[in-house]
């Protein structure tokens, strides 16, 4: 099957939480669309939504009114059991807090979500291998998560994460819990992971030191997402310029070459 390049696709969503007889407006009206390949940050101050946000991406909250599009479909409104199997085939999760199975060595922490899809183990054993390779980490495959450092507890996470072969990861603050230097290297783990399996990932943070990372940057604020340019968004939008303007030099050349050819055409005419 050949995937779209628009994966997912938000339109008008409203969430809003009532308590004590007072409702809170937490999402106004966001709209959002993220294309294959792409790394996309939501950022923004405490309490503004973005965890809201990432858990209505994730099919855990429905929106109050609104689309939530994946590959075309709108899930937003789907039943639980449907959400289920998105949330299982089609989404990746990686938490703040690792949230490894403290009882089971790395590389069964892996193994979680391909025994729950059904995977046979000799299959799930060598599909958890590859990616536990791919995140360099294979010589740690039989260790517990509590020998591990936090940079490689997280590295534990984003191959789970991959395990069932997800079209898009949420990621949820990856790298809260790590210094400067370890939140580097993970985050460069990530961006190598979504340019060679080709994943989307969408990631909440509060941390510019990653930004650099990210294709897009979005802000949440009083309900509604702003676009913050980066670096990578010029350079894509040099790019494109560049695709016209050779477009255009090659339609030119076409033309010269019909002009070219009805000119010989006339000359060698008797």
């Amino acid at each position: 099957m050949t995937v779209p390049t628009t994966v997912l696709e938000v339109h008008d969503v409203h969430k809003a939480y009532a308590r004590g007889g007072t409702v809170t407006n937490v999402l106004g009206g966001v709209n959002l669309t993220v294309q294959r390949g792409e790394c996309v940050f939501l950022v923004g101050p405490s309490g503004s939504g973005k965890s809201t946000l990432l858990s209505i991406l994730g099919c855990i909250l429905t929106p109050d009114r609104g689309r939530l599009r994946i590959l075309g479909r709108d899930v937003a409104h789907m039943d639980g059991r449907v959400r289920t199997l998105i949330r299982r085939d089609v989404l990746g999760f990686v938490f703040q807090r690792f949230q490894l199975i403290r009882g089971l060595s790395v590389l069964e922490n892996v193994l979680v979500p391909l025994r729950l899809q059904g995977r046979p183990l000799p299959e799930a054993r060598q599909r958890a291998s590859e990616l536990l390779d791919a995140v360099g980490l294979a010589q740690c495959r039989h260790a517990r998560p509590n020998s591990l450092s936090a940079g490689q507890c997280q590295r534990v996470a984003f191959a789970r994460a991959l395990a069932n072969n997800p079209l898009i990861i949420l990621a949820d603050e990856p790298t809260a819990s790590l210094d400067a230097v370890t939140g580097d290297e993970v985050m460069q783990v990530l961006r190598n992971l979504t340019t060679q399996y080709q994943k989307t990932a969408i990631v909440v943070t509060h941390d510019p030191r990653i930004f650099k990372y990210a294709d897009r940057i979005y802000n949440l604020e009083d309900g509604h997402l702003t676009e913050h340019r980066t670096q990578n968004t010029e350079h894509r939008m040099q790019n494109a310029e560049c695709r016209m303007q050779n477009a255009e030099c090659r339609m030119q050349n076409a033309e010269c070459r019909m002009l070219n050819a009805e000119d010989f055409k006339l000359n060698t005419a008797p």
